[in-house]
């Protein structure tokens, strides 16, 4: 009376008995005809994948987003950079400053000098050299992204000293020529 090879096997060995087989049996005909078996897992389990791939679809388009928004961001500033930086500072007077750990120089005339050591101006990095802005407008792009500024003096001259430094009646200007 054993409909399916495995039932026969499993009762030759001793494992069910014919009441356990024949429940078995007709469990899988009913499943069989209400379809209950494992279409119900399978389409959770379809469901799940779906939704998870939909989060991570989501979350890969945000990523994109805000590295574009970003590009979008630094193109925007460079461009700002370049229609507002003074054209005409060569000169003779030569700047030093600390980009990148390594010591930069550029040649600058000496109200465009006089104007940087005091903190009117900044300099700021161009995509081939360095840029004089004003300090208005480095404001404004340090606001938006940092990283473009490079030397604001206006930030040491706001500096104020310790009431117990020896030293303090000494000022040392930042306009020192060796």
């Amino acid at each position: 009376m054993v409909k399916n090879a495995l039932q026969a096997q499993l009762l030759k060995a001793g494992l069910v008995d014919n009441k356990k087989a024949k429940k078995l049996s007709k469990q899988a005909v009913h499943e069989q005809r209400t379809g209950q078996s494992d279409e119900a897992e399978l389409k959770a389990k379809i469901a799940q994948d779906q939704q998870e791939k939909l989060e991570k679809d989501q979350a890969l388009d945000l990523e994109k987003k805000r590295l574009l928004q970003g590009k979008e961001l630094k193109a925007a500033i460079i461009q700002m950079i370049n229609q507002h930086k003074i054209r005409n500072i060569d000169g003779e007077v030569s700047y030093q400053f600390i980009d990148e750990s390594k010591v930069k120089k550029i040649y600058l005339n000496q109200q465009i000098y006089n104007a940087l050591v005091s903190g009117s101006l900044v300099v700021a990095k161009e995509s081939d050299g360095y840029a004089i802005l004003p300090k208005a407008l480095a404001d404004r792009i340090n606001d938006k992204m940092e990283g473009f500024i490079i030397v604001n003096n206006s930030e040491n001259n706001e500096q104020t000293t310790d009431e117990e430094d020896p030293y303090a009646a000494y000022v040392i200007p930042d306009d020192l020529m060796w």
